[in-house]
């Protein structure tokens, strides 16, 4: 069963030693959580994949989502024989059909092309046309959780909306903000400290992380990053 919310803000609320709430309004707690996922698609986006069908626009140049982080994979054409699509290197498909862009529409899509540092578009070929759709993975951003106006953590609805294993990361963020928010009283800064870090080992964050999910170009032989 998903985690809720309100759980991992209950184990934030045992922490604090404040229950009730009379010291960390909810609302706050909760605006830290929705930090905190935020915060998380930075490093791990990979816990926000979903995978959908995805209607093409005509042409070759594509668009994700406007609620996309960032293109996982585009495993088959979503009609048709569903036949699969595989990636290759932009620079491959112009020395061997260097006019690719303005070829005839076929029925099924067969490449896609995708460069990590515009992580929300990618290319098709042969170009789509409109209405054309394929499979796709992606990392999704998440509808932030209501805040209550009052209450207590109990009062929360919603599902975390990631895996539960990242339910005490979550909870270490918002930790983190808590204490953070009493950082003049020397305890509290050290206590912010901790968590972070407890947060930031957890996901192990380093330049790595930002390309867990960066799709690599399939040969013959395996996998090669493009």
């Amino acid at each position: 069963m998903a985690m809720l919310v309100k759980e991992v803000l209950h184990r934030v609320a045992q922490t604090l030693s404040d229950e009730e709430s009379v010291h960390w309004q909810i609302d706050e707690l909760v605006r830290w959580f929705n930090d905190a996922r935020r915060e998380l698609a930075i490093h791990r986006p990979d816990a926000f994949a979903v995978t959908e069908d995805l209607a093409l626009v005509a042409g070759a140049r594509q668009s994700l989502p406007a609620t996309a982080i960032k293109l996982i994979d585009i495993p088959n054409n979503a009609g048709g024989d569903m036949l699969p699509v595989r990636q290759i290197a932009r620079a491959d498909l112009d020395e061997v059909v260097p006019g690719w862009r303005k070829v005839e529409a076929e029925a099924q899509i067969k490449h896609f092309m995708y460069d990590p540092r515009v992580p929300r578009t990618f290319e098709v070929y042969p170009p789509a046309s409109a209405g054309q759709a394929v499979t796709a993975s992606f990392s999704k951003y998440l509808t932030d959780i209501a805040e209550p106006a009052s209450g207590t953590w109990n009062d929360v609805v919603g599902s975390i909306g990631v895996p539960d294993i990242y339910g005490s990361v979550l909870a270490d963020y918002v930790l983190y903000r808590a204490f953070g928010k009493d950082s003049e009283v020397a305890a509290n800064l050290a206590r912010a400290q901790a968590h972070y870090g407890a947060f930031a080992a957890a996901l192990g964050i380093d330049v790595s992380a930002g390309v867990t999910v960066q799709p690599g170009v399939r040969t013959a032989g395996g996998v090669a990053t493009t």
